[in-house]
This record gives C-alpha cells, structure tokens and sequence, in this order.
C-alpha cells in the first residue's frame, strides 16, 4: 500500500468476500460483514448488478479468497480447541473475524496488525456501519519501516510466551522476500505450539492462456493501485526454509487441496486459482 492511503487490495478482497455469500452455494465462508465494510460504490455494484462479478476469473478469485479465509478458520478453531488464546490477524486489512468471533467467550483475544492508515480507515467503515468493537479485540498499528513486529506485539499487551495462532493472508507477495522471512522468524520464536496459516504466490509456471491471462490481470490492476507484486515461493524450497526456522509441522495446502477439501461435489464451476498457495505451520508444543 502507499502511505498516504489505505489498502486498495483489501477492499477488494473484502469484496469477493461479501460476492461469495451473495452469489455461490452452498458457502465454503459465511462472512455477513464483509458487504458492511466495503463501502457504497462498491456495494452499489455488489447489489446492483452482481453478474458483473461472475466472470471466469472473479469466480477463481472469490473462490480462492473465501477458501483462505475458512481454512485459516478451520485452523484456528483447531489450535482454540488445544489451548490457544491469542489470535494475531498479520495485514488485517478488512478481515471481519474479530467482530464475529466464536472464542471470544473462551478467552481468544484478537490482535489486528496493520499500518496506521488502513487501520484508520477500517475503524471509520466500522463505525459507519454501526460494528461496535469487542473487549477481545486489540488493534497494534505498525509502519515497518520504523519498528519490527517484535516491537509492535510488545507494547500491546501480547505475550510472546504463550501458544499463538497467526494468519497472514493476501500480504506475502507484496513484500520483500527477506521481510517475510523475518516476520515467519518471529512467529516461530512465539510460545510453544505456536502456528501460523498465510498465503504465498509460487513462481509463475508455463498455463493455459485463460490462467495465464486472469493472472497478468491480476498483477496489473495491484500494480496500478501501488501494491505490486515483489516474491513468489517454490512450495518445497519454502517448506525447507520453514523447517530451517524452527517449525516442525508444515503442510502447503495448494489448489488441488482446496478442491478436495471444500469444493468436491459442487456443480458449478467454482474452483480456486491456481497461483496462490496456503502455508501452515507449526513448533513443537
């Protein structure tokens, strides 16, 4: 993102969020405010004419999105039900999670991470569209050009000693390959049994000319809006970095996962893209 405004991606993201719920079933995430924080015009377009947002490649998009966000759910509910009660949300952007937290009543406290802007910006759509923040959320503001996320977590109230479940979604390929190791450094220096789900992009490979197509837009419209994509990973160079670490369970969870997981037996063409990657992984407990 630029500094003087927030993210662009992640209204976007928000976007395809709140499209999933209104146009594809049965639901792999029900995220009912997503639509509240995306703002009119994009709203306008959401309920006004939703069939502008079912074209090939939105539909892989939305569904690549909704599937990030319900298998880092899913993780997250595990880790819960092991004894985790700190839940950092790294680039939360609009992620809604915090204000429909099912834990809260068990003592899972949210920590959302982002830089001051965005974080300005969510508050005000909040507050717009009347979500009252919860006790179990905190929100830890960071310009990582001016302090680590060490420094950050330190001063708001978080303990790195204790069991912790990060996710980190939509934000990797924006940063420098050396930033987002250090970040990955930092979650397994957590407490034991600490884990962390996040998105990565593989190294481009030779596709389809639909595939290929979708991708290249994809990249120009982030480009176009200051977020341009920076890394891409090799899924087992990447699992080895993460085994370097000091993780000690990882699992790349790619598209032919998602399918089998959350969209086997559906009848409409609703498949993830093929780009995008989930990384989950874990230190000892």
């Amino acid at each position: 993102m630029q500094d003087d405004r927030p993210s662009s991606t992640a209204e976007g993201a928000a976007l395809m969020r709140a499209a999933h719920r209104l146009l594809d079933q049965p639901q792999i995430l029900d995220d009912p405010l997503a639509a509240e924080l995306i703002g009119p015009e994009r709203k306008a377009v959401l309920h006004g004419d939703p069939k502008v947002l079912n074209t090939p490649g939105l539909r892989r998009l939305r569904a690549s999105i909704a599937v990030r966000s319900r298998y880092a759910e899913d993780c997250l509910a595990e880790a819960v039900r092991r004894g985790t009660r700190q839940y950092v949300i790294l680039g939360a952007g609009l992620d809604s999670f915090a204000y429909r937290n099912p834990f809260a009543g068990s003592g899972l406290r949210v920590y959302e991470v982002d830089h001051p802007n965005t974080q300005a910006w969510k508050r005000e759509r909040l507050q717009a569209a009347g979500i009252d923040l919860p006790a179990s959320l905190t929100f830890v503001a960071i310009d990582f050009e001016r302090e680590t996320i060490a420094e950050a977590m330190s001063r708001s109230g978080f303990d790195a000693g204790a069991a912790t479940f990060v996710s980190w979604l939509g934000v990797t390929v924006y940063l420098a390959r050396e930033a987002v190791l250090r970040t990955l450094a930092w979650v397994a220096s957590l407490g034991p049994g600490s884990e962390i789900v996040f998105s990565y992009a593989t190294t481009p490979a030779p596709e389809g000319a639909d595939a290929a197509s979708a991708r290249s837009s994809l990249a120009a419209r982030a480009a176009s809006q200051g977020e341009p994509w920076v890394t891409f990973f090799e899924p087992v160079e990447l699992v080895r970095e993460l085994e370097q670490l000091g993780f000690a369970e990882v699992e790349d969870f790619g598209g032919a996962q998602a399918v089998a997981r959350y969209y086997g037996g559906r009848r409409e063409a609703l498949r993830p893209g093929g780009l995008g990657h989930l990384m989950r992984a874990r230190t000892k407990a």
